[in-house]
């Protein structure tokens, strides 16, 4: 049974910030919001985490391995390098999304995200013995889009199936999916059979008539779940096999 750790990193009080003492141009906050993310996905990327925007000012990782320590330590290094804080929780659950959950609660308890005197909160828990990771991409996405599509219809068709496949496994099977660019997409998943992941890609071609492929991998941080499921999704592309990787047992719930 994998049990996976969920961290989440909050910008403290930020909206408040944007606006204060007047409204900040926007191409400053992107950028700031930018190099906030890949700071994130440096440090804990260090520690054999990965890393999820969610909104920005709400940030993801799979942080299996990682000690408070260490949390404390990234806390304390965006501090240095931002004029706003961040506020950390994580929790160990067997459905990712659960473990946000959990973790999302603790920050509410500490106090709002817009709330002046919330800041640097840190509530991690031990825990994250291994994390499924599945990596999908659209079926030939060159060819039958990009190339011959505006690239806006391209992008609106993209999200279109990250809303498919992000409702569908959350809802079925409590993952947390996340767009990474271009036709990619990867879900911080419990332990799946493939008709799980089957249907996944039947939901997105229902819903959004695209074709999807996907390869799944699992390890004891999310870097070595991660890498084996880009293996996983290199033998369908080779293939033509539409799901490949550490699946388990077909009867499996």
């Amino acid at each position: 049974m994998t049990e996976t750790q969920v961290t989440l990193v909050q910008l403290d009080n930020y909206g408040p910030w944007t606006t204060t003492p007047a409204p900040r141009p926007e191409p400053d906050l992107q950028a700031l919001q930018s190099d906030f993310y890949a700071d994130l996905a440096r440090l804990y990327g260090a520690g054999e985490g990965y890393v999820f925007s969610a909104r920005y000012d709400n940030v993801v990782a799979v942080t299996n391995g990682i000690d408070e320590r260490t949390h404390r330590r990234i806390q304390e290094t965006l501090s240095n390098r931002y004029p706003v804080t961040a506020s950390v929780a994580s929790a160990t659950r067997e459905r990712p999304a659960e473990a946000l959950d959990a973790a999302t609660r603790k920050l509410q308890k500490a106090g709002s995200a817009q709330a002046a005197d919330r800041s640097e909160v840190l509530d991690t828990e031990p825990g994250g013995d291994a994390a499924e990771i599945a990596h999908f991409d659209v079926v030939d996405v060159t060819g039958q889009y990009t190339d011959t599509e505006g690239a806006y219809d391209t992008h609106l068709r993209v999200q279109r199936v990250g809303l498919e496949l992000s409702t569908y496994l959350y809802e079925e099977h409590g993952a947390l999916t996340f767009f990474v660019g271009g036709d990619n997409f990867i879900a911080v998943c419990p332990d799946l059979p493939r008709r799980a992941y089957q249907g996944a890609l039947d939901a997105v071609a229902d819903g959004a008539g695209v074709g999807l492929q996907v390869g799944v991998g699992s390890g004891e941080t999310a870097i070595e779940g991660g890498m084996r499921a880009k293996e996983a999704l290199e033998h369908c592309r080779e293939t033509g096999t539409r799901i490949a990787g550490d699946l388990v047992a077909p009867n499996a719930d």
